[in-house]
C-alpha cells in the first residue's frame, strides 16, 4: 500500500509509522506496538489506521495475545471492511481460538470478493468437513484444486473428505500419489494407515505404521493406531507396548485404560 504524507504532522505519523514497521521486522514487538499506538493518536482519523490496526493484530497474534489481535483486525476492518489479508488473519485466529463459526464467515466474505482465493477456500472446506456438511467441503476442494492442481494441502484434505464420506479407493489413490512425490513423509503413511484399517487392510496397515514410526519415532498417533489394530489381532502383548509407549510419548494413560485392561 502506497502512503502520501502532505504536511509536517503527517510527517510525523509516517516516521512513527516507519520506526513501528521496523521494530517490527526485529522481533522488538512492544516497541513496535508503542509506536502504531502513537501513530494513531498523532492521527485517529488517518484513512490509513486500517493498516495500522491490522499491524496491531499481527504483532499482538505473535505476542499470543490473542483477544487483543482480535480486537485489532475489528477495528481495521471497520474501516477496510473487504481488505481480503485482514479477513484471512482473523479467520484463522478465530479458527486457531475455536471460533469455527466466525472462522467461517470470514472465509465466506473472501469467496464473496475473491472467488479464487485457495486459501479461503481451503479453510472453509476444512471448516465444512468438521461440521460434516460433506458436499459443500467437496466443492470448495475441488474448486481449489481446479485452482491449484498440484495443491499438497488440497489434495490431502481432499484424501481426508473421501475417508470421511467412505470414498476410500479415491482416498488412497490420491495418498498413493501424495506419498510418491513426499516418501518421507510421515504423517501420510499413518493416514493412509487409518483408510487401511477401515476397510480391514490391517496388513498393509501395519505396514504403513512401521514406515510411519521409523521416519517419525516420536509419533504418538501412529503408535496409537498400531496398538489398536494389534489389539483387534489379539497379539496383545505387542499392543500394550504400544499403547504404553505412546504413554511414555504424552498420551493419556487414563484415555487408555479401556485399552490397557484388553491387553492382560
Amino acid at each position: 500500500m502506497c502512503f502520501i504524507f502532505s504536511d509536517a504532522y503527517a510527517q510525523n505519523y509516517k516516521e512513527l509509522f516507519d520506526k513501528a514497521t521496523h521494530c517490527e521486522s526485529i522481533d522488538s514487538l512492544t516497541q513496535a506496538e508503542k509506536y502504531y499506538r502513537e501513530a494513531l493518536k498523532v492521527e485517529p482519523a488517518n484513512p490509513h489506521n486500517c493498516m495500522i490496526f491490522a499491524n496491531l493484530g499481527r504483532l499482538q497474534y505473535r505476542m499470543q495475545r490473542y483477544q487483543d489481535a482480535l480486537q485489532s483486525y475489528d477495528f481495521s476492518l471497520n474501516l477496510a471492511p473487504l481488505s481480503i489479508p485482514v479477513l484471512f488473519d482473523r479467520a484463522s485466529l478465530n479458527f486457531e481460538m475455536g471460533n469455527t463459526d466466525k472462522a467461517y464467515l470470514d472465509c465466506c466474505s473472501i469467496l464473496d470478493v475473491d472467488t479464487k482465493n485457495t486459501k479461503a477456500l481451503f479453510l472453509r472446506a476444512y471448516l465444512q468437513a468438521n461440521k460434516h456438511q460433506y458436499n459443500e467441503a467437496l466443492n470448495d476442494y475441488k474448486r481449489l484444486l481446479e485452482l491449484e492442481p498440484q495443491s499438497i494441502s488440497g489434495r490431502l484434505g481432499l484424501a481426508i473428505l473421501y475417508q470421511q464420506i467412505q470414498k476410500y479407493r479415491e482416498s488412497v489413490d490420491l495418498l498413493n500419489k501424495l506419498i510418491a512425490e513426499a516418501p518421507d513423509d510421515s504423517e501420510l503413511y499413518l493416514i493412509r494407515a487409518g483408510v487401511e484399517k477401515e476397510t480391514s487392510q490391517f496388513e498393509l496397515a501395519l505396514l504403513d505404521l512401521d514406515k510411519a514410526i521409523s521416519l517419525s519415532p516420536k509419533s504418538v498417533n501412529a503408535y496409537l493406531l498400531r496398538g489398536e489394530i494389534l489389539l483387534s489381532q489379539k497379539k496383545k502383548t505387542m499392543a500394550k507396548a504400544d499403547f504404553e509407549k505412546a504413554i511414555d510419548l504424552g498420551a493419556s494413560r487414563g484415555e487408555l485404560l479401556k485399552q490397557l485392561k484388553e491387553c492382560k
